[in-house]
């Protein structure tokens, strides 16, 4: 099973489908003030697996400098015209290359949990080398065990997940070099039966 083909296929074609599931009033993107609160304006976040950019891109570039990936080209075209203030690049978010010490934090909704678990550490430890010196992150990943899941059936599409249960994410974002600040289990306000692990940490 490629999970990775299955995910950006999937993306490709719910753009507006998934879109109108967002709102910026719910509890997970109201975690984003958390931390905003911690940062000065202006300084450089990434949103790793932005999509269209809506809502948190845009929450984060009212801010901030932004920058925003994606791998599904049809999120991208759209993000650019819902958040022109921001920068996107089309990207793996797995195989990034941005320089060391780039941004002052690193934001991931709903993007982690549709990589192959098995590539998270190294995601992990790469997101600690392009951020600064006691830079942040902002994370949602698995609140349960999970190796491959699909959907046939996800806002129109065939979607793919892989996770680990949140004791061993919490445990494997402390061995990536990360001091967790707070950890939360939300429910998925786009498919009620699932639920996530929010994690803020810090660079150490």
């Amino acid at each position: 099973m490629d999970g990775k083909k299955i995910v950006k296929k999937g993306y490709n074609v719910i753009v507006e489908e998934y879109l109108a599931t967002r709102t910026e009033d719910s509890e997970d993107v109201q975690l984003l003030w958390e931390l905003v609160q911690r940062l000065p304006k202006g300084t450089k976040i990434l949103d790793a697996g932005c999509g269209a950019g809506m809502p948190v891109t845009r929450f984060l570039s009212r801010l901030f400098e932004v920058t925003g990936v994606d791998f599904a080209e049809n999120q991208i075209q759209l993000a650019r015209k819902l958040v022109p203030q921001a920068r996107f690049f089309c990207q793996d978010m797995t195989k990034l290359t941005f320089p060391d010490h780039s941004f002052n934090a690193i934001c991931s909704y709903y993007a982690i949990i549709h990589i192959p678990r098995q590539e998270h550490r190294k995601l992990l430890l790469n997101f600690h080398r392009m951020l600064k010196t006691s830079g942040f992150v902002l994370l949602c990943m698995g609140a349960n065990d999970i190796t491959d899941d699909t959907d046939e059936n996800y806002c129109g599409a065939r979607m793919y997940w892989s996770h680990y249960d949140a004791d061993t994410n919490i445990k494997m974002i402390k061995e990536c070099g990360f001091k967790v600040i707070w950890s939360k289990i939300v429910v998925d306000s786009t498919y009620p039966k699932a639920k996530h692990l929010f994690v803020l940490a810090q660079k150490i």
